[in-house]
């Protein structure tokens, strides 16, 4: 959605996902949470709220909400303003307005233009102010605009969304990206990926035999001494039974 600046993720993930095509879709704020209904989109980076019902979310972080104005204007002479310091101002408020209320504080204009775009005309023009999430001032930026923040307003929260029942391994592996996981990390790594390590980890290197320990009271490098039935003798101690060579125990008298 217009704002977020997906690029940092995007270049861990073909570092990481050479073989695996990324491709970025550009949708409007209003228009994000269905693209992901009908499977337009794997996942999405949006404002909240979203379904709970149907999509997970992870909120990401939260915008500071600021007010566009002229750069001659009054409001630009200040660090900060609250919404008590533009009660008399004409304030825009566009249809695809991505903050929570019903309307915006100040006077409403004659009518809501259709996007935030059109409303960065009307403020150039002088029509009115317009409250938008940072991003969005920053998205929209001109030579003769500037912007403050304001306080008493709703802020923008941006996420990342997807379809709770098509969590696939690859949205794991971009949700591990975004939360800033290693690329070592066992969360979000694919089933496939796990096993492989697991069996490194314990294969043993062919052909390599372990060292016999030599027992208690014996020496390194001294053999044992052949059992009865291998060509040799062997004394009878501690009363314990002998085997006869054709392997039946012998009675004791």
């Amino acid at each position: 959605m217009p704002g977020v600046t997906p690029g940092k993720w995007v270049r861990i993930w073909t570092q990481r996902q050479p073989d695996v095509r990324l491709d970025l879709a550009q949708v409007t704020a209003a228009e994000a949470e269905g693209v992901l209904r009908v499977g337009g989109a794997d996942a999405a980076l949006l404002r909240l709220p979203v379904d709970r019902t149907v999509f997970s979310a992870i909120p990401l972080y939260t915008e500071t909400t600021v007010v566009v104005c002229p750069k001659d204007h009054l409001v630009a002479a200040a660090d900060e303003v609250t919404v008590e310091d533009i009660a008399e101002e004409i304030v825009l408020h566009p249809l695809d307005d991505t903050l929570d209320w019903e309307r915006p504080p100040g006077e409403p204009a004659f009518e809501r233009p259709a996007t935030t775009a059109d409303a960065i005309e009307l403020v150039a023009a002088g029509i009115g102010l317009l409250i938008v999430p940072q991003s969005l001032a920053r998205l929209h930026h001109r030579k003769d605009l500037t912007y403050r923040t304001i306080t008493g307003t709703p802020q923008s929260q941006v996420a990342l969304s997807w379809p709770e029942e098509a969590t696939t391994d690859l949205v794991e592996d971009f949700i591990g990206i975004v939360r800033g996981r290693t690329v070592n990390s066992s969360r979000g790594r694919r089933p496939d990926e796990k096993a492989a390590k697991a069996a490194a980890k314990t294969a043993k290197p062919k052909g390599q035999g372990q060292k016999q320990q030599p027992r208690q009271g014996q020496k390194s490098g001294q053999g044992q001494k052949p059992q009865a039935g291998g060509g040799g003798r062997r004394k009878a101690g501690g009363g314990a039974a002998k085997s006869s060579r054709s392997g039946k125990p012998r009675r004791r008298s």
